[in-house]
């Protein structure tokens, strides 16, 4: 089967609204890493071609089974990829550099253009991690949040910075529910990463609902009972938004992230938002919008601010809402990213 054969099988319907017609239609080649990053990079409207294997492993995802992506995400069986003939490979992990030349039969870089796009902080010798691609020339690096491009050594590396885009969930905030909510992914593999050890300290001061994936054993592991802190465990998106916008808050306690989606998604909702103040979280908050410190007490007083007065929490819930909108809103990162994908390819 053909790449425009597989074009030819269309998304659900209305999953193409929103997306853009790029004046030069790129075919991308990429992999299903990052769900949320990889829906807003889909409305920039370029093919991008997802290799899928039958047992839709870590390299052969392809299409998202809990998003509506759109049509120009195509599924790209694992032995049609060196057919594909893309215009450049969008590389996210380290060994997708050596996996994208095995598959289509030509280097990587100055054979056929190509960006890496950085997700993560660094993990090793912080603040002297050097990047994988800090060797290479011919491979820019984008990083997702500028602390990334300050703390990563990039060496001869190109390096670029797009910052987020969040598609807008809409302003969803009732505030109704005297609690404040809190999402994490496997926070107890991750446990000080994700500031999973913080919570009962954050629990004193306003009770939690814990959302995410492998989160149901987190209270039992805690040890706290669930008038401080309930587990919602893997809500679809849309429910989990539903469920946030009636809390009365927001609570962000990563230690070690780039920059969690789910601050700026519960921002754009309209909550306001209570932040350990590291890596990029400053930056992501503005005054007025919420309260960052590195001061867990002092991000407990304002959970109790928030919890004892719906009226200051919605007010405070709308200019964080703003503040995520003028950042982190959908145009700007796709404008930013047309750029890169134009430079690199021209």
């Amino acid at each position: 089967m053909t790449v425009d054969e597989h074009l030819s099988r269309r998304a659900p319907a209305g999953a193409d609204e929103g997306v853009r017609v790029p004046q030069r239609t790129l075919r991308v080649l990429m992999w299903h890493v990052h769900g949320s990053w990889t829906t807003a990079f889909l409305r920039g409207g370029h093919t991008c071609l997802l290799p899928v294997t039958p047992d839709r492993g870590p390299d052969g995802r392809g299409r998202a089974r809990t998003w509506d992506w759109p049509s120009n995400a195509v599924e790209l069986p694992w032995g049609e990829v060196r057919g594909s003939e893309p215009d450049l490979v969008v590389l996210q992990r380290p060994h997708e550099v050596e996996l994208a030349a095995r598959l289509l039969g030509r280097p990587i870089g100055r054979g056929l253009p190509a960006v890496y796009v950085e997700h993560n902080t660094p993990r090793d010798d912080v603040p002297v991690s050097r990047h994988p691609l800090a060797d290479r020339d011919d491979i820019p690096v984008v990083h997702v949040t500028r602390f990334n491009d300050l703390f990563w050594d990039c060496g001869r590396a190109p390096t670029r910075v797009v910052e987020h885009g969040v598609p807008d969930p809409g302003h969803r905030y009732t505030g109704e529910v005297p609690r404040a909510g809190v999402v994490l992914n496997e926070p107890l593999r991750r446990w000080r990463f994700t500031g999973t050890d913080l919570l009962p300290r954050i629990a004193e001061a306003a009770p939690l609902d814990l959302y995410g994936m492998g989160v149901a054993d987190v209270p039992e592991r805690l040890g706290l009972p669930e008038s401080r802190l309930r587990a919602h465990e893997d809500l679809p998106q849309s429910a989990m938004h539903g469920q946030l916008a009636r809390r009365r808050a927001y609570a962000h306690p990563l230690r070690w992230t780039s920059l969690g989606l789910s601050l700026i998604e519960a921002m754009m909702l309209g909550l306001p938002v209570v932040a350990l103040g590291t890596t990029e979280a400053y930056e992501a908050v503005p005054p007025g919008a919420g309260v960052v410190s590195t001061d867990t007490g002092v991000l407990a007083e304002a959970l109790r601010a928030f919890n004892g007065d719906r009226a200051l929490a919605a007010r405070t819930g709308a200019a964080a809402r703003g503040a995520a909108l003028d950042r982190y809103g959908l145009t700007r990162f796709l404008d930013d990213w047309e750029r890169v994908l134009q430079e690199v390819t021209s």
